[in-house]
């Protein structure tokens, strides 16, 4: 099944669609990256690889607080905001447990010196995810801008944070293989990570909080 994004003159109805169809996608695609990551990380006693498959259902949280948030009826303003409101905050803690969860492994690896592990199925499944993830995240920018929605623009910035994540342990993998001296470099480079990530989480919360709140990204 091919999934098409809607022309820049699709009525809200079909964003919606295409939103959900976008949270559907998200949900099954991170189950299924998150079980193989976490089954092989803990058969090749990969911590690395591991905990990329534990932040992937992350991932999943975002994407079905995305569903909840667009099952409000259309038409009930005040329903549809609530429950914009709520989801952005949610989305928000998710962030924050991401970065918090990204800073403990690094630290980890650090103090203990540990080196990323180098297994074949760690690459492929880091390519894979570059690849999904940034189509996706494409995507819902596209239909976070289409529908001027706050919520959308989190899981957005959810699936960005995967991509990076991505790229932090493939990096880290190859740059082991070539120049084991730099076994540090990926754990480094995930604690900067996280402090982006961690800022991205802190500003939904407080967007959600405002008693000004309407639920817009600010995209129009």
């Amino acid at each position: 099944m091919t999934i098409r994004r809607p022309s820049a003159e699709a009525s809200p109805d079909t964003w919606m669609a295409f939103a959900r169809m976008l949270a559907v996608v998200t949900v099954g695609y991170n189950v299924i990256e998150g079980l193989v990551s976490m089954g092989f990380g803990a058969a090749d006693e990969s911590m690395a690889l591991f905990g990329f498959g534990a932040d992937s259902f992350i991932e999943v949280g975002s994407a079905l607080l995305v569903l909840w948030r667009l099952r409000a009826k259309e038409g009930c303003a005040a329903t549809g905001l609530r429950r914009e409101r709520q989801a952005t905050r949610g989305i928000g803690i998710l962030f924050l447990l991401l970065a918090a969860g990204i800073a403990v492994g690094s630290i980890a690896q650090l103090a203990t010196h540990r080196h990323p592990e180098t297994t074949l199925p760690g690459v492929i499944i880091s390519l894979v995810s570059l690849g999904g993830m940034a189509w996706l995240w494409r995507a819902k920018r596209a239909a976070a801008d289409a529908l001027d929605s706050r919520t959308l623009q989190g899981d957005a910035a959810c699936s960005l944070a995967c991509i990076q994540l991505s790229a932090v342990l493939f990096a880290g993998s190859l740059l082991f293989v070539h120049w084991p001296a730099l076994w540090w470099v990926d754990a480094l480079a995930a604690l900067v990570l996280c402090g982006f990530i961690a800022k991205e989480g802190i500003q939904g919360i407080r967007a959600a909080a405002r008693p000004d709140f309407d639920g817009g990204c600010g995209c129009h």
